[in-house]
């Protein structure tokens, strides 16, 4: 079955790499490492498993599930499943929270893929020869205060994904993750190999892996949810887009299981490439957003072969943020082709156009504007607490109670046939009666 513009994947194998890709990102190497760095490691690690199978996993399921019936960008699929199941349009809206958290997340994504995309070359270039704490900390500052610099690598990071979507869905999409998807993966596994080797891997597999509870609070389940969420790409209306061009043949359920495993699977390797190096140099593991700006180029500068490691490792990242922002820009873009009627490589230019106007403001935020407040934050913090705090979640928690409570359940039944009744009495259960308010008090916490 294809979409109202025609486009599909050609194969399973397709839509997984392609889904795997918008899921794996700098969410997995970047953001979770200094997460889980900041809110206790292992202890955290647990939550956020537990909160990708029994949050994240039955929303996805959803996500797909609306995107495959209502046949459209997510605007235009909420609506047409709400009419199917004779309940008001106005659900469209809730298609929209997704699409706008695409759209604010893609601005600050750009950015952090911009600043990867610099740290490529700086590994191709140096090495990272001979810097200490200190340098590489100046750097990292250097390289903030550089307005035209990042700039430049942003724009470029955004010409790279709108080439691929101008592409379209098979020769650009499905070709591009076909190549990078199983790349990435070999350099991740080829990294956390050769950590094993190099020192620090005892200390961080017992760091990540021996939980200490007395470190847990309301904020590391906060986190965990938030971090589930940007990982696996949940109400970002990306896996609804992607749904939207899956022919019915492909199970939905074996997909998302696939998935889910895949993605977390790198979030622990990410966690093993990246935290031997920081405790065999005496570094800090929870270095915040700079982690690996600023504490693995001194790693790499100290260990045996550290050229290689930078330039594989920081390939690696630049492949992973890449094909998140692919799955972002598409979510935009597919709506931006349906909703004007246009050509997609004239909403592809739209798109990548209208997002670099909001980029620049976003890179002036961390040095011009920086201290430029709306509401007590700079531009930048107040996008990021919109979709942390309110898109992600709020969006979450509506299309589990779309799904639940709204859509027909002989349409869900006919979408995930195959479940077995256990199975989707299971998933229906979770979606109704466990997400929502788990989900509910976890935006009341993160208000408060």
């Amino acid at each position: 079955m294809a979409t109202a513009g025609g486009a599909h994947w050609s194969s399973r194998f397709a839509f997984l790499m392609a889904s795997v890709g918008f899921a794996v990102g700098l969410g997995n190497i970047w953001r979770f490492p200094y997460v889980a760095g900041e809110n206790g490691g292992s202890a955290f690690v647990l939550i956020y498993i537990s909160c990708v199978f029994f949050i994240g996993v039955p929303i996805l399921m959803a996500e797909l599930m609306v995107g495959r019936r209502g046949q459209g960008n997510p605007v235009l699929a909420m609506a047409n499943v709400a009419s199917e199941s004779k309940r008001s349009r106005h659900w469209q809206w809730v298609g929209g929270l997704g699409l706008l958290a695409a759209y604010v997340i893609e601005i600050i994504y750009a950015g952090i893929v911009g600043w990867v995309l610099w740290y490529f070359y700086k590994a191709l270039t140096t090495g990272f020869v001979e810097v200490t704490a200190v340098s590489a900390q100046a750097d990292f500052s250097a390289m903030l205060a550089n307005t035209w610099g990042m700039l430049f690598w942003t724009l470029l990071g955004l010409c790279i994904t709108g080439l691929i979507i101008y592409s379209g869905v098979q020769n650009g999409i499905e070709r591009a993750v076909r190549i990078m998807m199983p790349l990435m993966f070999l350099l991740l596994l080829g990294l956390a190999v050769y950590n094993v080797f190099a020192g620090g891997f005892a200390e961080a597999i017992a760091w990540l892996f021996t939980p200490d509870f007395s470190k847990v609070s309301g904020a590391t389940f906060l986190a965990a949810i938030s971090q589930a969420f940007f990982s696996i790409g949940v109400a970002m209306g990306g896996m609804m887009t992607y749904g939207s061009y899956l022919p019915r043949s492909i199970s939905i359920t074996e997909s998302v299981v696939f998935i889910v495993i895949a993605d977390t699977a790198v979030a622990l390797l990410a966690g093993l490439v990246i935290f031997p190096a920081v405790f065999a140099n005496g570094l800090d593991p929870a270095g915040g957003p700079g982690l690996i700006f600023q504490t693995l180029p001194v790693a790499f500068a100290q260990m045996p072969g550290g050229y290689v490691f930078s330039v594989l490792f920081f390939l690696m990242l630049s492949v992973a943020g890449i094909t998140s922002m692919v799955g972002l820009l598409e979510t935009v873009n597919h709506w931006a082709e349906e909703r004007y009627g246009i050509p997609r490589h004239r909403s592809a230019l739209m798109s990548v156009g209208s997002i670099a106007v909001f980029c620049v403001v976003s890179l002036l935020s961390y040095n011009v504007l920086q201290d430029v407040a709306l509401g007590g934050v700079n531009f930048n913090g107040f996008l990021e607490f919109l979709y942390e705090s309110i898109l992600l979640p709020v969006g979450g928690l509506l299309i589990a109670v779309f799904a639940g409570w709204v859509m027909k359940r002989e349409a869900s039944k006919d979408e995930l046939t195959s479940l077995n009744a256990v199975g989707y009495a299971l998933w229906r259960f979770l979606i109704r009666f466990i997400v929502p308010p788990a989900l509910l008090v976890i935006i009341v916490s993160g208000l408060t």
